[in-house]
């Protein structure tokens, strides 16, 4: 898998191309700020794009907007000291498929990665429990009511928020992986929503999962 790393600050960055190719991935591409992020993105199309967010010239926030307008498959993952709602919730919004801190473990971080690689979207533990209550304090109208999911998004959605991946959902319900992306692209279009993280987060505030 190619992976863009975008972080201010070049021992971080160093470290991190380094830890990144010991465990098998191809580091293509290193920027140093949101704009070089952007510019680097289109021309070296990645896989995967590892962001910290407090960068100089253009935040990643930003960035990953700009990014997943113009390179809506490429998977951007932020990875940050912020703990900050805002910024959490921001990302999500934005386009990013995950929200991982630099103090995780590095172990728990390849599992993740690994996840991400696989079209997941992946939080550090705790960070679930912050969307859950989120979700769970706005009106039933902002959130977008259940009733608009038919009985076949509502199998869908209960089990990719228990854990499962698209493939053993389609095995459960004798349907193909492609289904089950169809039917997950539907219903955050019914709830309003910009991600499958999301999804999973109000599934469970609503009692699914």
């Amino acid at each position: 898998m190619n992976v863009m790393l975008v972080d201010d600050h070049p021992l971080f960055l160093e470290g991190l191309g380094n830890l990144m190719a010991s465990r098998g991935f191809t580091v293509v591409g290193k920027a140093r700020d949101g704009i070089d992020a952007v510019e680097m993105a289109r021309r070296l199309r990645p896989d995967l794009i590892l962001m910290d967010i407090q960068m100089p010239r253009l935040d990643g926030l930003k960035a990953v907007r700009m990014i997943k307008t113009e390179l809506p498959d490429t998977r951007v993952v932020m990875l940050t000291m912020s703990e900050d709602d805002e910024d959490l919730f921001e990302a999500l919004k934005n386009g990013a498929c995950g929200y991982v801190l630099k103090t995780q473990d590095a172990d728990v971080f390849f599992s993740l990665l690994s996840e991400a690689a696989r079209g997941e979207a992946v939080l550090s533990p705790g960070l679930t429990t912050r969307i859950v209550r989120e979700f769970a304090r706005r009106p039933a109208s902002e959130n977008g009511p259940l009733p608009n999911l038919t009985s076949r998004q509502l199998q869908v959605l209960t089990l990719v928020a228990k854990g499962h991946t698209y493939r053993e959902v389609g095995e459960r319900l004798f349907l193909s992986e492609r289904t089950i992306k169809y039917h997950m692209g539907e219903i955050l279009t019914h709830l309003h929503m910009e991600n499958r993280a999301q999804a999973i987060a109000f599934a469970k505030s609503s009692g699914l999962a």
